[in-house]
């Protein structure tokens, strides 16, 4: 009705969701790579939660467009099933032949695991995504949960999806749901746009519409953001019947007055009681979760270089806000203002803690453990015959590519996240959220462990004898990090982007620029330079730590004086491994020590000299 008038080309704030006016916030592409790197680990639930019209629905449009390929997606829609009619509508989604007639839930979970278990056998990822999730009863919440027992002995069969509302994330943290709370592998809580955001979309959208400059003078947006929380669909609606009002006045812009009327009609309440309810306060960070779920979801997501090499944000489904011309305005302005409104950063919300206690619920369905628990006994393809990309046959060193391909286009973002996922895990430490270098290194530090961070070359990887992620260069790409699993003499084994493969040492050498971090574990107290005259529990490690090298047995009261006979004992270490030799154990000459000595240490190579001895 008013496009004409504006010369609009079309309705710009339609609540349907059309892809062309898809508008990324920060919080949104975060809230995307939380989704998305659940896709890449393995099993368990991801969890989205945002109040309403905030744009998770959005947002799993996004998911849907990039998935990889090799991913199979059941999506369900209306929650409100009882869970034989939710097994049934999963099954119809993957396309699994189920007679009509058919009302038994283990008949359904025995061919439901049958048919994960062929995919498996295939090298596909089954993935579930349940929109509106807080309308499931505990009922569904418990089979969904025991679904994802369904597994292999290398992994989970089914990967679950859930998007809600606030209620859904207050309902997990309910003891009652421990078990189900306790397997989510990332969670994200989306919220409302802050005030630059929703310049940027309202920009965006008029853009995309066809506007010749902005409807919205500055003022007018401040109001809007005070009147609608930053909720995109109340933005929507309050903006439509907003532009209908300036239309029947005659207005060429929207006027303050105008807006507040339009709100209190969307609303239907006075505008000044702002219906929607005021922006939360953002949680202040007080886990360690926290940090590493803010490492990636800001440096990647924001396009910011990562802290150890250039990064590259996740993919985008939106071409970026665009700014529209005030009538009174100059394009420098204009310009200045659009780069403001694209600058805003968000914040990402605290997880609920899990319980620790792992007991199983008083409240469990037995019927439904009993039907999960006996498609777990049947025999798995996957078991005998383990997916390739799991673990590669070794291949003959000229079989080998010559090039060491970066990750997929799609997957190039999560480099970092997935080589700190594959390193941790050589220590037995879990990662369950995307982080940087630098939060993982804060993390290990608090297990005891330290970030050893060098520019040396393939002789000092030697002889750590430790797994290493490295950064390497690709032609005509981004450079990007990789995590040596092992290391032999012609070959090495490199986990990139969550792929293993197999790498001649002639593509790594010339790939590779010489930089790694590895971890080690420290001596008592985190000691990082012990040097002669130094007392305490660190020096009686570091005597202990050197008679395993020399082969003699440990003394069971080491002393705890750094003495001149201790120094000399130390500078015979070091130079027999090249070091710096000063008779003062720095962090260089401790992580050598460390990773040769740790019988508890990954390596990269057996057996090591030091591990023959002992």
């Amino acid at each position: 009705m008013y496009n004409q008038h504006f010369g609009l080309s079309e309705t710009p704030f339609s609540i349907s969701p059309d892809p062309r006016y898809l508008f990324m916030s920060e919080r949104h592409r975060e809230a995307l790579a939380h989704l998305l790197y659940g896709l890449r680990i393995d099993g368990g639930f991801v969890l989205l939660t945002g109040e309403v019209g905030t744009g998770k629905t959005t947002l799993c449009r996004c998911l849907l467009e990039q998935v990889p390929e090799h991913c199979d997606i059941a999506f369900i829609f209306n929650p409100k099933l009882n869970a034989l009619e939710l097994l049934r509508t999963l099954c119809d989604e993957l396309h699994i032949d189920v007679p009509a007639n058919v009302l038994s839930l283990k008949v359904l979970v025995d061919r439901l695991n049958a048919h994960l278990l062929a995919s498996n056998a295939r090298g596909r990822k089954t993935v579930l995504i349940v929109d509106e999730a807080q309308n499931l009863s505990n009922e569904v919440l418990e089979l969904l949960r025991l679904l994802t027992n369904l597994e292999t002995s290398q992994r989970k069969l089914l990967q679950i999806i859930l998007l809600g509302q606030p209620e859904l994330r207050e309902r997990l943290a309910e003891p009652p749901m421990r078990q189900l709370a306790q397997r989510i592998v990332a969670r994200y809580h989306l919220e409302p746009l802050s005030r630059p955001e929703v310049t940027a979309y309202v920009q965006h959208r008029l853009a995309v519409a066809g506007a010749r400059f902005n409807l919205f003078p500055p003022k007018v947006l401040e109001r809007l953001f005070q009147l609608s929380g930053g909720t995109p669909r109340l933005i929507n609606l309050i903006c439509d019947r907003a532009l209908l009002g300036a239309y029947t006045k005659g207005q060429p812009l929207v006027d303050m007055a105008t807006l507040t009327r339009a709100a209190h009609e969307v609303q239907g309440q006075p505008a000044s009681r702002r219906g929607m309810p005021s922006r939360r306060p953002r949680a202040v960070p007080t886990a360690l979760a926290v940090a590493l779920v803010a490492g990636l979801a800001v440096a990647l997501l924001q396009g910011t270089p990562l802290p150890w090499l250039g990064g590259t944000a996740p993919p985008q489904a939106d071409a970026g806000s665009a700014a529209l011309p005030d009538p009174a305005s100059r394009p420098a302005d204009l310009a200045r203002e659009a780069r403001a409104s694209a600058a805003a950063t968000g914040e990402t919300a605290t997880a609920p803690p899990a319980d620790a206690d792992a007991d199983a619920d008083a409240d469990a369905d037995a019927d439904a453990v009993q039907i999960v628990d006996a498609a777990r006994s049947t025999p798995s393809p996957a078991d005998a015959a383990p997916v390739a990309a799991e673990a590669p046959p070794t291949a003959a060193a000229d079989s080998l590519p010559s090039v060491i391909a970066g990750p997929r286009a799609e997957d190039h973002w999560l480099h970092e996240a997935m080589a700190i996922r594959a390193l941790l895990g050589q220590w037995q430490i879990e990662v369950e959220e995307p982080t940087t270098l630098a939060n993982a290194c804060q993390r290990a530090g608090l297990l005891g462990l330290h970030c050893l961070d060098m520019n040396d070359g393939l002789a000092a990887l030697r002889a750590h004898n430790s797994p290493a992620i490295l950064e390497l260069q690709q032609a005509g790409g981004p450079d990007f990090l990789a995590t040596l699993m092992k290391l032999e003499q012609t070959r090495a084994s490199l986990a990139v982007a969550g792929e293993l493969r197999e790498v001649t040492l002639d593509s790594l050498t010339r790939q590779w620029n010489g930089r790694y971090i590895l971890l080690w574990r420290a001596p008592p107290g985190g000691e990082q330079r012990l040097a002669p005259g130094a007392r305490g529990p660190a020096v009686a490690w570091l005597e202990q730590r050197l008679a395993r090298w020399e082969g003699v047995r440990p003394s069971a009261a080491p002393s705890s004086v750094f003495s001149a006979e201790l120094a000399e004992r130390l500078r015979t270490f070091q130079r027999a491994h090249a070091l710096q030799v000063d008779g003062v154990a720095g962090p260089m000459t401790l992580a050598r020590l460390a990773t040769l000595t740790d019988p508890e240490a990954p390596v990269l190579a057996l057996p090591t000299l030091a591990r023959q001895a002992h």
